[in-house]
């Protein structure tokens, strides 16, 4: 490992504990906020709406952030979201009972943006800031600091809450954003700027010499970016759906855990998400270790496997196994989440700098939608269904768009020439572009098991 690298990783590490802190804090609110809002409006609706105005203000972000990351700096995304972040926080807290109403509105929109505009400037720019080599042991990183802070966020939420009340929590939300923005300050971050990158300046030159005109044009480069690449539009409708299968079990497990003890869900909910996560960093460990062994990284297919099994196992979670069998499921869950994560954000950063953020900004998009509309159709369903079959139904869409997905790989993996100069992922490959032959063909899954360089 040269100094260069070990320097980046040191900072990397600082960004992500950062990260972890605002992520504790986003959990911690998802849960003082929810609560706060029944205790001020009384109405189970109001906490509806205050979820909804949440998720499509992620789902607008998504939209928008791929045209901020070609104009400003990642790191200045990054700094302001979180600064956004802290600022609606302190705007709640000092907030006179007469507005309150319309501070929790206004923290729902600038919460919900401001997570998707950090996650996206975060993940599209791990290539540029750790190198194209070591994004797998980024992702992982990154995943394992959010997944520990997510358990950390639900368990201690109430125990906050309960203890030192509404304000004190939302002090302590604030203050996790403080940190995670001035830890952003203090470091060097690159990405973003996408229109000042060599691409960015070839395709200008590439204009110019076919008489385009230099002004701003709209056109809809995140689709672009996904009609480029086949498969990887199905990749990314896949995680919608997963996403949608994601609403039905978090819906689904407060109903669940009530059946299995009236007197105190919470202990079944805690004990879930805490084995979950525990297989979600354990796989975090073990793919950091594989790939520092073998110099490769999970590819498209890893995605496609891992949303089988991680879909399976929550239906399985609501079959009423023994406690000890189900702590298992939860486990194998969680692993299957981290596998799929840690796959699917590689993935996408194979795509060139100038189209990544776009894409990460639609997946976003996507994902909101997803889990927007699952917990719509879900809340609904749960009132006619058991969770079983609420939870079986919506995971077994995922499980059937992934083996869609499965088979669209092997398909495009098969078809791929094989000769010295026509292998899979190599530069020979003819009508490539060079920043597609430097970092591999993301419709073809050429990193799924792709020597990478570490030099």
């Amino acid at each position: 490992m040269t100094r260069d690298t070990a320097v980046r990783e040191r900072r990397f590490r600082f960004l992500v504990a950062g990260y972890a802190v605002s992520s504790y804090g986003t959990f911690l609110n998802m849960v003082a906020l929810n609560l706060f809002v029944y205790e001020t409006t009384g109405r189970a609706l109001a906490m509806g709406l205050f979820m909804a105005v949440r998720l499509a203000s992620g789902f607008v972000a998504g939209l928008v952030v791929g045209g901020l990351l070609a104009r400003f700096s990642a790191k200045s995304i990054m700094l302001w979201a979180n600064v956004g972040q802290g600022g609606v926080m302190l705007l709640l807290i000092l907030a006179p009972e007469s507005l309150v109403t319309g501070a929790l509105m206004a923290v729902s929109v600038v919460i919900g943006a401001c997570g998707t505009l950090f996650m996206v400037a975060l993940r599209s720019s791990i290539p540029e800031m750790v190198g194209e080599d070591r994004r797998a042991w980024a992702n992982s990183l990154s995943i394992t600091g959010r997944s520990l802070a997510m358990v950390a966020g639900f368990a201690s939420a109430g125990v906050v809450v309960s203890l030192v009340g509404y304000t004190a929590a939302f002090l302590l939300d604030m203050t996790t954003f403080v940190i995670c923005a001035a830890t952003v300050a203090l470091l060097p971050i690159a990405g973003g700027k996408g229109a000042g990158t060599d691409a960015g300046k070839a395709e200008k030159a590439e204009k110019n010499k076919n008489g385009e005109k230099g002004g701003p044009r709209w056109r809809p480069v995140a689709f672009l970016a996904l009609a480029a690449a086949p498969g990887l539009g199905l990749m990314v409708a896949l995680r919608g759906v997963d996403a949608f299968g994601s609403s039905s079990h978090n819906a689904a497990l407060p109903i669940y855990s009530t059946s299995l003890d009236a007197s105190n869900p919470a202990v079944f909910i805690s004990a879930f998400w805490c084995v979950w996560a525990l297989g979600n960093v354990g796989a975090q460990q073990v793919i950091q270790r594989y790939t520092q062994r073998t110099g490769k990284t999970v590819g498209a297919p890893g995605f496609g496997y891992g949303t089988v099994v991680m879909s399976a196992a929550f239906i399985a979670a609501f079959a009423g196994f023994p406690l000890a069998v189900t702590a298992v499921i939860a486990l194998i869950a969680g692993a299957a989440d981290g596998l799929t994560e840690v796959a699917y954000t590689s993935h996408l950063q194979t795509l060139p700098a100038t189209l990544r953020g776009h894409a990460f900004g639609l997946s976003a998009t996507f994902e909101n939608l997803g889990f927007g509309v699952g917990m719509i159709l879900v809340a609904a369903a749960l009132d006619r269904f058991s969770p079983l079959t609420v939870v079986g139904w919506s995971h077994g869409a995922a499980i059937v768009v992934a083996v869609v997905f499965l088979l669209r790989v092997t398909a495009l993996r098969r078809a791929e020439p094989t000769g010295p100069t026509g292998g899979a992922g190599g530069a020979g490959q003819t009508g490539l572009r060079k920043e597609e032959a430097v970092e591999g063909r993301p419709d073809r899954g050429d990193r799924g098991g792709a020597e990478v360089s570490r030099g």
